[in-house]
């Protein structure tokens, strides 16, 4: 037998280290926080994707009674961004949410595993990495891909 090591690179970074357009996402996924439908969980998140034509698409995370017939944030964006921008690849997404008190979270969340796939079906048509945000109160998670998310997924690459 041998055995397999998976490592996924992740920078660290302060809002003030990002560039203009970094900090313009995550300002952006922070402020769709606040239009998240979560009356059930208390939790809301929010998504901002940075497209090639220059666009930025967010979305928020919608609850319904009927669970699970709400969606995440990060598909309600990336649904909505490819319906609008079909022949716009993905860049870079950020996502950021707030806990129940409404306060941002200390600590940077990541996408649920539905989340994940439906993420790397468009970094798979981008044709190339999809960089991602995982936004804190405090310290951003940088990844390199959405595939360093998921490693073992269902993909072409």
């Amino acid at each position: 037998m041998k055995q397999l090591d998976i490592t996924t690179p992740i920078t660290i970074a302060r809002y003030e280290e990002l560039s203009t357009i970094e900090q313009k996402l995550v300002d952006e996924a922070r402020n769709a926080t606040l239009r998240a439908y979560a009356p059930y969980s208390k939790f809301s998140v929010g998504a901002a994707i940075l497209l090639s034509n220059g666009e930025i698409i967010t979305g928020a995370n919608q609850e319904n009674v009927a669970y699970p017939s709400g969606t995440c944030a990060e598909r309600t964006a990336c649904f909505y961004a490819h319906a609008q921008y079909p022949d716009a690849l993905f860049q870079t997404i950020a996502i950021a949410a707030r806990g129940t008190d409404g306060n941002e979270l200390p600590q940077p969340i990541s996408p649920c595993g539905s989340c994940r796939q439906s993420l790397l079906e468009y970094e798979m048509l981008a044709k190339g990495n999809v960089k991602v945000m995982l936004i804190g109160a405090d310290e951003i998670y940088i990844l390199p891909s959405v595939k360093s998310l998921l490693p073992l997924a269902f993909s072409e690459f």
